[in-house]
């Protein structure tokens, strides 16, 4: 998620989403020429020119693994567009001048596995991470691409001057004996012109030099360390000059979850949030949010306490969230966006930490008629998913009741009965469209065994409408 004034970018499994006007209407890239059906994997703004990777899933030998399919900018709001391959080698590129050394690489030679979490730039290069493709950076706008450099699991640093035999690869097989985890990367800042951060299954990785150099800090190596070696984000608070990983445990016995966050480039750090997997960061001042899978947690001073959100309820339609997953945010002034696993959030806050007026965007396809309504995720597993079902009221505020029948036309579940519905309760868009939920489970609480189920709506006197839902844990 990008937040530049009113302007907001957000990417997700459903592509790419724009809003000039501080989320009051939105354009969505989706199936155009550009993304096609491309999930988003990375955003990133350098000085107003957006950079979007992406990304989808393949099918090898039964199964599913994510293959990275490349990168866009634009420099004028999404108008056009540059497009860029996934950056891979050559079969012939094996070996890396680093300095007086020439290392073994491994050419990475498919887009599988290698796919582009995070972006960062200094000036004139861009820095991408690919996690099987290691970390790489371009100094021409992405038409060329060369590996970067990182110490080996069993160093702690590099620079040119040092003498080096290893292999530069992130797991072992024919073409080397090495399991290098610090060249399975997963994130990447820059803090100014030429200091970077890097972000593996290894732990942090610094160069001050324009990543020339790197000092690595790991759960093990420091007295004041990090929690666990996998960082599966950055971040950095420029209002308080302060690092914030997201550390999870990686394969150390003594690693565990959190957030860490370092005021002194790394020297030292403090872990907060124990036991949370934390996605991301968003700062507004001194103010850290932290995006986690039990919630968003905040913080005014400087972590010694956090307060996480309650239930989150849209003032305006009373839809509420269904979620307590988060994985984006960002701020302007007094607006705080989080991106969750259901939906995009809006927040505006009014002094303390999480008082104020939330309002929850929801994704769905425009009904194609009064009378039709769909619902979504389809197939759909209580266990890890609320069902949505969307359906029309006309514009009007009407009594409406929902039931869930199984396959033989039996009765499992009211939803809501003569429930007030739309204009505007539980309405998700400007085409009046309403939304409920059912959560899987029959009048008992049980969640019902798979198979094919239906729902029944009534909406005031007009004819009900039915559809079709299969559950499939």
């Amino acid at each position: 998620m990008i937040v530049l004034g009113d302007t907001i970018w957000v990417g997700s499994g459903r592509g790419l989403s724009l809003s000039t006007d501080n989320g009051n209407s939105w354009k969505n890239f989706y199936g155009d020429q550009t993304f096609g059906s491309e999930n988003i994997s990375a955003i990133a703004d350098d000085h107003g020119t957006i950079w979007v990777a992406t990304a989808h899933s393949v099918d090898i030998n039964g199964q599913s693994l994510p293959e990275g399919s490349g990168l866009h900018y634009t420099t004028d709001n999404g108008l056009t567009w540059t497009s860029i391959p996934q950056p891979v080698d050559a079969q012939s590129d094996t070996i890396v001048t680093y300095g007086i050394n020439h290392l073994r690489a491994l050419p990475v030679t498919v887009a599988v596995q290698n796919l582009i979490y995070d972006i960062a730039f200094t000036p004139g290069t861009v820095w991408i991470a690919t996690f099987a493709g290691g970390l790489r950076k371009s100094n021409n706008m992405g038409k060329s691409w060369q590996r970067v450099v990182l110490p080996p699991d069993y160093l702690n640093s590099v620079k040119p001057s040092d003498t080096l035999n290893f292999c530069m690869q992130p797991v072992s097989g024919k073409f080397c004996n090495e399991n290098n985890l610090n060249y399975r990367v997963f994130s990447v800042i820059s803090t100014n012109d030429s200091t970077l951060y890097v972000g593996t299954a290894d732990g942090i990785n610094k160069s001050t030099d324009d990543g020339i150099s790197w000092v690595k800090f790991t759960h093990t190596n420091q007295d004041s360390s990090i929690s666990g070696n996998f960082i599966v984000a950055l971040a950095y608070n420029n209002s308080t000059n302060t690092v914030w990983s997201a550390s999870w445990q990686a394969e150390g016995s003594t690693e565990f979850n959190a957030a860490s966050f370092s005021s002194n480039g790394g020297k030292t750090w403090n872990i907060i949030l124990n036991d949370e997997k934390v996605h991301n960061f968003a700062f507004k001042g001194n103010q850290v949010i932290a995006l986690s899978d039990e919630g968003a947690f905040g913080t005014n001073d400087g972590g010694n306490s956090w307060i996480n959100t309650t239930s989150i309820v849209d003032g305006r339609t009373g839809l509420a969230l269904a979620t307590n997953v988060f994985y984006s945010g960002g701020t302007d002034n007094n607006t705080i966006w989080l991106g969750s696993d259901d939906g995009l959030v809006k927040f505006n806050e009014k002094g303390a930490m999480w008082f104020g007026d939330w309002q929850i965007y929801f994704a769905s396809k425009t009904l194609s008629s009064i009378g039709s309504s769909y619902a979504y995720p389809n197939p759909f597993s209580p266990k890890t998913e609320v069902l949505k079902i969307k359906y029309s009221t006309d514009g009007k505020s009407e009594p409406v009741t929902i039931r869930i029948f199984n396959f033989g036309m039996q009765y499992v579940r009211t939803i809501i009965q003569n429930a007030q519905r739309g204009n505007p309760t539980n309405v998700v868009d400007n085409s009046n469209g309403v939304i409920d939920y059912w959560n899987g489970k029959d009048d008992e609480g049980n969640i019902v065994p798979n198979g094919v189920y239906f729902y029944r709506i009534d909406v005031g006197s007009n004819k009900p409408i039915f559809g079709k839902i299969l559950v499939l844990q």
